[in-house]
């Protein structure tokens, strides 16, 4: 059902059991696939791709152009996968000619007041809370949670099954696996409630706790540790994941476990 009083330009492409409710606003490029609805207010604008199912809130805007003085006009895109829901007053940025496009996966929410900006790429079953900012070009893993009102700056990488507590400011990236929080920004053990959630084995659980243990609650260096993790913890993919993770880091990976408790 496409209300009388919502704009859906012509040539728009709108898939089958499509909702626009009054006063959304759908541009030229945009293409919005089945089962998808579009609240009151929110605008759609030239180079949205919505998947399947998608529920974008009042107020919210997909695909402005970015806020990044580099950009030039370049044609680019965001895309969004199924099932993913944008609460009220979200901006999602389209891409510039560094990646030509901003990804957000299936499964996702958004909540409300929260912005992603030009070519991040968000994973699958992420969770991103009220009023997160996401920089330009921040990669986000599969089942990341990020908490309400947290900071990310440019070129971050959040790993997969991650958890960020409130209010942080992301200087530096986050390894897989992991719980985060405190400023400056420290590891605070993994997030082993989100692994058993997600059925991993307690065997996985603990060699993961083991890794980080050489990482970060140990007196060698970065180095020398992971070093230490490909020669003496079992091979897996999750071990494989954390070792390629920080290795190729680029800001270089955040504090190490202060001894502090999370009440304190």
């Amino acid at each position: 059902m496409i209300s009388n009083l919502a704009y859906v330009h012509p040539e728009a492409k709108i898939g089958d059991n499509v909702t626009i409710e009054p006063f959304a606003m759908i541009y030229k490029d945009v293409v919005v696939g089945d089962g998808c609805w579009i609240g009151p207010h929110a605008v759609l604008m030239d180079g949205a791709r919505l998947g399947k199912r998608c529920s974008i809130f009042p107020g919210a805007v997909i695909a402005a152009i970015p806020q990044d003085l580099k950009y030039v006009g370049e044609y680019s895109t965001v895309e969004i996968g199924d099932n993913t829901t944008l609460r009220e007053c979200v901006t999602v940025n389209r891409g510039t000619k560094a990646k030509d496009k901003t990804i957000l996966g299936s499964n996702c929410l958004v909540m409300a007041y929260a912005h992603i900006a030009h070519d991040c790429i968000i994973g699958n079953n992420v969770i991103i809370v009220n009023s997160v900012l996401l920089a330009g070009e921040v990669e986000v893993g599969d089942y990341a949670i990020i908490s309400g009102a947290t900071a990310v700056r440019q070129f971050v990488r959040i790993g997969a099954h991650t958890y960020i507590g409130g209010y942080a400011q992301v200087r530096k990236d986050v390894p897989p696996f992991c719980r985060a929080a405190r400023e400056p920004l420290s590891y605070v053990g993994i997030n082993s409630v989100g692994l058993r959630r997600r059925k991993f084995t307690n065997e996985t659980i603990y060699s993961i706790q083991d890794m980080y243990r050489h990482i970060f609650q140990s007196d060698m260096n970065i180095s020398s540790a992971l070093t230490y993790i490909e020669e003496n913890i079992p091979h897996s993919k999750e071990r494989d994941e954390v070792v390629t993770f920080v290795r190729s880091s680029k800001l270089g990976i955040m504090r190490g476990y202060s001894g502090v408790s999370d009440d304190e």
